[in-house]
């Protein structure tokens, strides 16, 4: 009898059936399995600028998997990426990438004098295409006489050995 007396009582308070109802959905919620929403993003949310200094991050930690990941994204919407991905492929001694990459740069960008640089050190460490390189040192000189010292360097080492 108490327990129909009670039923009564919950049918006749508004206010009771209300917090009873909102207990027993959120109730019903915790045993269904029901989670809160959850935001998924889809898209990345940093620009190719970010994704190129958060990969140049990543490959001073020595992480060049993450970098280059970072580099491919950056890749679909600026092209001076593929420069990046040579670099980080060069690091992680994957040579053959780094030449592709090194390429793709000055396909994309011919006016980028370090993937002119790059590409002529990589065929200097190779001990590869030595005319090539010279050319190649020649040419980032050529376009960017204010990092002379650097691609000089390049240049008097490639010279060195042929």
């Amino acid at each position: 009898m108490k327990l129909i007396e009670f039923c009564n009582h919950i049918m006749e308070n508004k206010r009771l059936k209300v917090h009873i109802s909102v207990i027993l959905i959120i109730h019903f919620l915790l045993i269904s399995g029901c989670s809160f929403p959850r935001i998924i993003i889809l898209d990345d949310a940093l620009t190719p600028e970010e994704d190129i200094a958060l990969g140049v991050a990543y490959e001073k930690e020595g992480n060049f998997d993450d970098a280059i990941k970072k580099y491919r994204s950056a890749a679909k919407k600026n092209p001076v990426a593929y420069f990046y991905l040579g670099n980080a492929y060069f690091h992680k001694n994957d040579l053959d990438n780094a030449e592709k990459y090194y390429k793709k740069t000055i396909k994309e960008k011919p006016g980028y004098a370090d993937a002119y640089n790059n590409l002529a050190w990589l065929y200097y460490v190779k001990r590869v295409n030595l005319e090539k390189a010279e050319s190649l040192a020649e040419e980032a000189l050529r376009l960017n006489p204010e990092k002379a010292e650097v691609y000089l360097d390049t240049l008097e080492k490639i010279r060195a050995i042929k």
